[in-house]
């Protein structure tokens, strides 16, 4: 079977035991705050588990696209050094919210094992959890009683609570599980050592390829255990394992999801997968991540600098630094893979094959970006190697500069170290790693108490569409700390505060508990696995007696809210606006609504022009006149949504029922759970503040709306009128245009003049030359009006005189400048560095510099010390 089939073979058998097949959920995770990627099957379904919220169904199936790069789970470094461990993966599960149970699970997943895949049943294993003194757990006998109808004792085994009990997180959902092995080792070895000895051994042939969670119990943030509303089954199988053993293979990478990638980059770099250890692991290595990487940003994550684009960018700098150190890629080449993924995957994620294009132009201008960053990387090494050949060792600073700033994984610093005859100071690097760690766990710091439950009742109904204030009760709360601000959550049962989501920024307001005088400000909305939770930084309603029979007002401050319906309304004529002028690739990449700004981010490969602003602009301003009734339908299903045009947007989840969201059903008409004006006409003013570039491939607007856009009209207004006034101009652009050509004409002459005394200066110093045992030294102090005429000095002469030692100081404003030139005949001949010299010589006027063997400059504030610091050079010269 190849691996389309396998999959298939998954979902249709357990349609056939009843359950509905779901799509996957984006990688990116969007509202849990404990989790950055979707790194296992469940983490989608964790809102049913909890009994947040009714599932669309009791028994669920899916393959779920999931990345292990953060946290507890993370296998990056294992990557490619094995033949097993993987970024990106997919996750097979079937799942049961309160319906079946153990016996169900376990007889379902050896039917399809053994029957369905016919996999030898002689060599697959069984784990149950065998109890845990510490937790107060016992051991699960239930679980082995059903396997023992199906396995003889001997193929049974006990896992501790590190094998076979399963949590995803330090709180959450979790239980034991019963793990499913096989022994793909030739007879030979098995003859020699039973398959049972060796599993949970790390035996790359003997491994776990199904995890059947029994899931009953919730992680509470003080480590204790609670009974889960229902019993759950969660199962998780790795895609990728499985069709090594189903296809045969002794390796992941071996199976048909890998060797299209591995043949076509191995082709590429002329080698051979299997001849060299170290190519097979670059190749693996490329294989694997190209997959992450393409995956991700279909799903609407960059590369970036913070949070998960930061990661993915790691991930995409990795492969390029494999590529680029073993198999000599020195241009881009991961992007060229993507077409391949497209294909491979279009039945199964059609969303790689939908954006293409804009996915392979991304991970390109990555590519470049980071390859110039490496030849950077590599000079810097150079550099360092030069001014500090006597002690022949990279401090850790410098190395984790490396690693940090230039993408210099540690062991490459070691290996072109070992090169150069130099070794990596390791205990120094390791304490810079763990400042930075420490640096990071400081500034996303979230400390989560348990929730306070006053009623059991999660169900929580928004009514923020048609009211900004309703009556509720208070179902739970907890107090949360987030580095030195401690805030409180709050959960009610009915609510008009909107939550952020879909760019579009949290309601702030009041609470007001009746009967009492207490009034609760809230801060900020968001929404957390289903939940609308309220925040707020006051304490004094804590002390109110009797808060679980409360009735509690809660109201929205209007003004903020309609500020920032206008922003979102406006947001969508605008992206309707842009694929009328610039094209139907245009696609959201992300955005900000609030009550100040509009942002909009979307997929275009240039900047746009002028004239492209100004039609743009004044086809949403178009519109807002035209004054568009809102069309807002509620619960359409998600089907008939896309039918009718809808714009759905990459990486975002849609459940069954969607709301959609049209101004003229031939101009807008989005998917969208955010809050809009009643007509368009409420928008009242349109007007773009700024056009940039945030990442390859996706531009922002900046925009402001109604009582904000006149603001920034006028203040632009005002402005052109002072300048003219200023300039004593009736026609502004050609005054402007004047005084520009006045400039330039002026700046040609100063800097005619300033060659003038340079070359001057030149002509004196040659004048002061001495030759000393065949060495030329021309020492003085200059009088020159800056850096750049001091080092364009210094060159010429460089240029005109062999054997030459060069010391020049001069007095540049209120700063004192050294320069410092040699031959390089006599940095090869006399070891001489002029960086090193200029550190010394600097120390006189209160300075630093450094620089190259033949060429370093430095500067000080103390210019009285100048003549000194020249006369120290010298002598450290002689």
């Amino acid at each position: 079977m190849n691996a389309n089939e396998i999959r298939d073979k998954f979902l249709k058998f357990f349609e056939s035991k009843g359950h509905l097949i779901v799509p996957s959920a984006p990688i990116v995770m969007k509202d849990d705050p404990t989790l950055m990627f979707m790194n296992s099957g469940m983490a989608q379904f964790k809102d049913y588990f909890l009994g947040n919220k009714k599932p669309p169904a009791p028994r669920i199936a899916d393959t779920q696209k999931c990345l292990r790069v953060t946290g507890k789970h993370n296998d990056l470094e294992d990557v490619g050094h094995d033949t097993y461990h993987h970024t990106f993966f997919e996750m097979l599960g079937n799942w049961s919210f309160g319906d079946y149970f153990k016996k169900e699970a376990i007889e379902w997943a050896w039917e399809l094992l053994t029957e369905v895949y016919g996999l030898p049943k002689e060599r697959l294993y069984v784990t149950v959890f065998g109890g845990d003194a510490e937790e107060g757990l016992e051991a699960d006998e239930e679980a082995k009683a059903l396997w023992l109808r199906i396995v003889p004792e001997d193929r049974i085994l006990y896992g501790s609570k590190k094998d076979n009990f399963w949590e995803m997180g330090d709180t959450g959902p979790c239980g034991p599980c019963s793990e499913i092995h096989i022994d793909l080792r030739d007879e030979a070895e098995i003859a020699q050592l039973p398959g049972r000895e060796l599993v949970n051994k790390d035996h790359p042939l003997v491994i776990e390829i199904w995890n059947l969670v029994f899931m009953q119990y919730e992680r509470m943030s003080d480590g204790s255990l609670r009974p889960l509303p229902a019993k759950h089954i969660d199962t998780g199988m790795g895609f990728e394992r499985l069709c090594m053993v189903v296809q045969g293979k002794k390796s992941n990478y071996d199976t048909d999801l890998f060797q299209p990638i591995i043949k076509a980059v191995a082709q590429k770099a002329g080698v051979h997968y299997g001849d060299n250890s170290k190519t097979d692991v670059a190749l693996r290595v490329i294989a694997d991540h190209v997959r992450a990487i393409t995956f991700t940003i279909a799903d609407g994550q960059l590369p970036g600098s913070t949070g998960a684009g930061y990661v993915i960018r790691r991930i995409l700098r990795r492969a390029v630094r494999y590529g680029y150190t073993f198999l000599g890629f020195q241009e881009p080449f991961l992007f060229e893979l993507v077409d391949i993924l497209a294909n491979m995957f279009e039945d199964v994620f059609p969303e790689v094959k939908q954006q293409k294009d804009f996915v392979s132009n991304v991970i390109r201008e990555e590519e470049r970006s980071f390859l110039r960053t490496l030849d950077t990387g590599l000079k810097r090494l150079e550099q360092y190697f030069e001014a500090h050949a006597e002690k022949q060792v990279i401090d850790g600073k410098t190395a984790f500069e490396l690693y940090d700033t230039f993408g210099f994984p540690i062991d490459l610093t070691a290996l072109i170290a070992r090169e150069r005859g130099f070794r990596v100071d390791m205990e120094g690097f390791e304490s810079e790693m763990q400042k930075q760690k420490e640096r990071s766990r400081s500034a996303t710091a979230l400390e989560t108490g348990d929730w306070v439950v006053l009623h059991s009742d999660n169900e929580v109904e928004f009514v923020g569409y048609d009211t900004l204030s309703c009556e509720a009760k208070l179902l739970k709360y907890r107090k949360v700390k987030e580095g030195k601000k401690t805030f409180y959550q709050l959960v009610f049962n009915r609510t008009p505060f909107y939550p952020e989501g879909g760019g579009q920024i949290g309601d702030r307001g009041v609470v007001r508990i009746l009967g009492s005088d207490v009034q609760i400000p809230i801060v900020d909305t968001k929404k957390e696995n289903d939940l609308i939770v309220h925040f707020t930084t006051d304490e004094r309603w804590l002390s109110v007696d009797g808060l679980a029979d409360k009735i509690f007002l809660l109201e929205v401050n209007k003004e903020k809210r309609l500020a920032a319906q206008r922003n979102h309304s406006a947001t969508h004529l605008l992206h309707a606006a842009l694929k009328k002028v610039l094209g139907d690739h245009v696609a959201q990449r992300g955005s900000l609504v609030s009550d100040e700004v509009l942002r909009f981010d979307f997929s275009h490969f240039s900047a746009l022009t002028q004239e492209e602003i100004i039609t743009i602009e004044k086809i949403v301003n178009e519109k807002i006149r035209e004054n568009i009734a809102l069309d807002e339908r509620r619960s359409v299903p998600i089907q008939e949504a896309l039918e009718m045009g809808a714009t759905a947007l990459f990486g975002e989840k849609y459940g069954e029922y969607v709301r959609v969201i049209t101004f003229d059903e031939n101009y807008s008409r989005e998917l969208c759970g955010g809050t809009h004006v009643r007509a368009t006409g409420e928008i009242g003013y349109f007007v773009i503040a700024s056009e940039s570039s945030v990442a390859a491939g996706v531009r922002r607007i900046e925009a402001y709306t109604g009582a904000k856009a006149v603001e920034y009209a006028r203040r632009h207004i005002d402005l052109v009128q002072e300048s003219k006034h200023m300039l004593k101009a009736k026609d502004l652009k050609k005054s402007i245009e004047q005084l520009i050509s006045e400039k330039q004409s002026l700046s040609k002459e100063i800097e005619r003049l300033k060659a003038e005394k340079v070359s001057a200066i030149k002509k004196t110093l040659l004048e002061k030359k001495q030759e000393v045992d065949g060495v030329n030294y021309i020492v003085d102090k200059v009088a020159l009006p800056d850096g750049n005429a001091l080092k364009q000095l210094a060159f010429e002469l460089r240029n005109q005189v062999q054997n030459l030692v060069l010391i020049l100081g001069a007095e540049v404003g209120e700063k004192a400048q050294l320069a410092i030139m040699l031959s390089d005949s006599l940095v090869k001949e006399k070891g001489w560095h002029a960086g090193n010299v200029v550190k010394e010589a600097a120390k006189e006027i209160n300075g630093g510099g450094g620089g190259q063997p033949f060429f370093a400059t430095a500067g000080g504030s103390k210019k009285e010390g100048l003549d000194r610091a020249i006369q120290k050079a010298k002598d450290l010269l002689k």
